[in-house]
């Protein structure tokens, strides 16, 4: 799920955010400061009432360039990949033309309305990355 608090008005066919949903975030992060040079901001998150943090990984701008999360809450069950969020006007209709063409859907996430925010998709070669209802 997107940490950073992305332009609302991400267009469809851009990228909206990228993240990382792992089992052990905490050493992920730090391999990734390492190696890329990244620093951090916590995002806290709270999921059946326990507390933890997931990591905002920011520039040397100071602006957020990528997430890296718990495999917790409403990332139970995306793969360990680097996970791009593309925007779209219909998100529904998307996840529609995702399975009409031969992809499979792996997770839809509900907002509190109960639409569908966001989902996890798997191409027809087995690409994953995300949809997000802009």
């Amino acid at each position: 799920m997107p940490l950073a608090s992305q332009d609302a008005s991400a267009t469809a066919g851009g990228i909206y955010w990228l993240d990382l949903t792992v089992a052990n975030a905490s050493a992920t992060r730090d391999f990734y400061r390492q190696v890329v040079g990244w620093d951090v901001r916590n995002v806290e998150m709270e999921y059946g009432g326990e507390l933890y943090a997931d990591y905002s990984m920011l520039g040397d701008d100071g602006k957020p360039a990528a997430g890296i999360c718990h495999a917790r809450g409403a990332n139970v069950g995306l793969p360990p990949v680097w996970m791009i969020y593309l925007p779209v006007g219909d998100l529904a209709e998307s996840l529609r033309r995702v399975q009409e063409e031969g992809g499979t859907i792996i997770k839809a996430t509900p907002g509190n309305e109960g639409n569908d925010v966001f989902a996890a998709v798997r191409d027809p070669v087995g690409a994953c990355f995300a949809l997000m209802q802009r």
